[in-house]
């Protein structure tokens, strides 16, 4: 089983920056590919961005490229979420996912365990 909790998000104006964390429960979270995803209120659950096991590979959705930056750190069994340039269209509720493969995926249904999800608003 593991444990995923998210932190990090609030309230910020359009252009602003926020940096959302996610801590992972399990010895083996290094082998895990990882991917955060967002929900919008009546919109479905979307990709965001997605890193492999050992951070070498990551994939963004269109509409985050160039201003989020997934990462993560093997060690404090974490992953990361750097949020730059943020629109009002980025307000969703987001969530950390993590995928007991190392390949990586950007289908949120072959995500095997999920966090609560934090909640972004961006004020314009």
């Amino acid at each position: 089983q593991v444990q995923l909790v998210e932190s990090g998000g609030g309230l910020v104006q359009a252009g602003g920056s926020l940096r959302l964390s996610c801590a992972a429960s399990g010895r083996t979270f290094s082998s895990y590919a990882m991917g955060w995803f967002r929900q919008a209120p009546g919109k479905e659950r979307e990709f965001v961005a997605a890193i492999s096991w050992s951070g070498g590979s990551t994939y963004y959705a269109d509409s985050v490229k160039g201003r989020f930056t997934i990462s993560r750190d093997n060690a404090k069994n974490t992953v990361y979420l750097q949020m730059n340039s943020l629109k009002p269209e980025d307000t969703a509720v987001y969530y950390c996912a993590a995928r007991t493969h190392t390949i990586v995926v950007v289908t949120r249904a072959l995500y095997d365990y999920w966090g609560q999800g934090t909640q972004v608003t961006v004020s314009s």
